[in-house]
């Protein structure tokens, strides 16, 4: 399983916004079969950097993802309201493991 963190920092005003959106992506996120999770976190001593948390079943499930049209509205709708770009930051899971290696 691949795992991914994008943080992000949203200028003040779009807080609000940018949740409303992100949480309408994520919904609609956990609908696909290459998707096993995503969840969207928010720092609670600045409310305006998030982290999502993206849980991919397959190493192609995140091209996938980005050919929806749930994450292009996403993407197209939060691009203004970016305090700086968005990084993100790749994983793979040790535990749980469905390998069977202990």
């Amino acid at each position: 399983m691949l795992i991914v963190h994008v943080h992000v920092h949203v200028k003040s005003e779009f807080v609000q916004a940018f949740a409303t959106a992100s949480l309408e992506n994520a919904r609609q996120s956990v609908r696909e079969p290459g998707i096993a999770r995503f969840d969207v976190v928010q720092q609670t001593d600045d409310p305006a950097r998030f982290i999502l948390v993206e849980a991919y079943r397959t190493p192609a499930a995140p091209a996938a993802h980005k050919e929806t049209a749930h994450y292009q509205l996403w993407r197209d709708t939060v691009a203004p309201m970016m305090a700086e770009p968005r990084t993100s930051v790749k994983f793979t899971n040790l535990f749980p493991d469905d390998s069977g290696w202990q």
